[in-house]
Parts: structure tokens; sequence; C-alpha cells
């Protein structure tokens, strides 16, 4: 079984979908009219230096990210399930029918305009280190209020909570040895509590949607598990202040008997940590029947 994987926020570069505004005219020009300014141009050319911008950013990366899931529907790949990293999963509900590009575009909008106007937060990576051990690390040098917003995979995590907060954690964690911590250029704590403004918001207008039925099984970012239908606006609303779970994603994949993973995307962001996780943590045990 093939599940096909959709990157997120960071993945993002000038340049990003090539020569594929040109061969998907149509998605471009609505993508035009829905966003109010050339997608084609911010994506290639980016002469304000928007992309790195949440509000832009998240536009960005669903309209490239659809016109490689067009890509690779023409080529004859057909997922058994799809996923994607944080602003991806809403590729996967367009690759899955559940919305269509209008739609998804229309709540990825929205969705980058608030997180972007979420202030005094900030995140971070940090590689090199277990769960427990950056749990740990938190926990005993009194960071109670920074989360685990990604877990990315076995020993690559994101923090995220007050930008003070992440800015003082760095020489817990430089200290305790770990060979990379890098504080990330987003202004928000993503991902976590400190985003309950925002998820309010944007419930308010994920309600205003209808959403088809799930052609192809998506997993969750919330849950780590397949979205159940009755459950697909909770999902998308949640996503916001609940971390990514990447690692319990695929691992839960490997255990109901995907092998491989392909990415709708030319820069394999999220292929690199599926083979991460393949090599250092393996497939979930299931209960018996799942």
């Amino acid at each position: 079984m093939v599940a096909l994987m959709f990157a997120g926020q960071g993945s993002q570069k000038k340049g990003m979908g090539g020569d594929l505004f040109g061969k998907y005219v149509e998605l471009t020009r609505k993508a035009d009219e829905i966003l109010g300014y050339s997608i084609e141009e911010l994506c290639l050319e980016d002469p304000e230096d928007n992309l790195v911008q949440t509000q832009y950013t998240q536009p960005a990366l669903y309209v490239v990210n659809a016109m490689h899931f067009l890509e690779k529907q023409e080529m004859g790949v057909r997922p058994d399930y799809v996923l994607g990293h944080s602003i991806g999963e809403f590729n996967s509900l367009h690759a899955a029918g559940v919305v269509d590009f209008e739609t998804g575009l229309r709540l990825v909008k929205l969705r980058g305009e608030l997180m972007g106007q979420a202030k005094g937060g900030g995140m971070a990576a940090v590689m090199g280190l277990g769960e427990e051990e950056v749990a740990m690390l938190l926990a005993e040098n009194g960071f109670d209020d920074l989360y685990i917003a990604n877990y990315n995979s076995p020993f690559q995590y994101v923090i995220s909570g007050l930008r003070s907060k992440i800015e003082r954690a760095e020489k817990v964690f430089v200290d305790y040895g770990v060979p990379n911590y890098r504080i990330l250029n987003v202004s928000g704590a993503f991902h976590t509590p400190y985003m309950e403004e925002a998820r309010v918001e944007f419930e308010r207008f994920v309600d205003s949607f209808n959403y088809s039925e799930i052609q192809i099984p998506i997993i969750s970012n919330v849950t780590a598990r397949p979205y159940e239908q009755n459950k697909i606006k909770e999902y998308i609303v949640k996503q916001i202040t609940s971390p990514v779970k990447w690692t319990e994603s695929i691992r839960y994949l490997l255990a109901v008997g995907v092998c491989e993973f392909d990415e709708a995307g030319s820069e394999q962001v999220v292929k690199k940590l599926a083979k991460r996780i393949v090599q250092e943590a393996g497939p979930l045990e299931l209960p018996d029947g799942m």
C-alpha cells in the first residue's frame, strides 16, 4: 500500500512550483481570484519577500501542493492513504475529495491570516534528543508553558510557546548537549493552547462549509488515525491548537501495511522524515482488530 504525503510550513522556497503554473492555468486563475494577488508571482519571484510570512506561506504551499497532486494523478498515482504535515493536511482533504480546490484554499487563506496575526509566540526545532528527554528538560527547568508542537521524528521535535521562554530555553538545551536548537522565524506559538483565539474564530468559518464523503482515508495530525466522517470539522479546527503527531502517524501506517511513502512535491521534506521514522522507530503495536 502507498501513502501520499504533503509537506507543511517550512518547506516553502522561492521558485517553488516551477512550470506548474503554466501547466495548470485555470487553477492558477482561481487561486488569484480567491487570494487577491498573483500566486505565481509570489511563488516564483516573491518581489516583496512575503513568502516567509504565514498568511502568504500557507496559501502558497496549498496551491503548489495541489498542483503536484494533480500531476501525480495524471501519472496514475492512486494512494491508499493521504496525510499532510500541518497546513499540508488541507491538501489531504482536497486529495480525498472532502473539499474542492477553492473551498480548501478559502479555509487555508483564513487559517494563514489568523495564525499570522499571532504575536509574542515562538517555536524552536530541537534535534538529537528523544521525546522523554525533551519533556524532562522542559519540566525540570520550569518551562511548563512550553509545549511539544511537532513530533516530526523520534529525534526531531518542535517546541512552541512564548517567544521569551523559547529564547530562554535555548541555553538549557545547549548546556545539556543538544547538537541543534534552532529558533524558527515565526511570531506565533502554533499548535498549542496559545492559539485558542484563532481556533475559535476559525471554527466559525469552518462551520459555514459542507464537506463531502471521504474517498481516500486521511490520517489526522490530531489523532494520528484515520479521519471519521462525522468529525471532519472537529479535526480541522483542533489542528490549530493540537500538536502534529507525525511520528505516530507514520508508525500507524506502517502497522496497517503501508510500505511506500510518496510525497506530492519536489523537495521530499516529509518523505525524508518518514524514512527516519521507519529506520528509528518502526510500526506501532496496534490492538487486535485495528
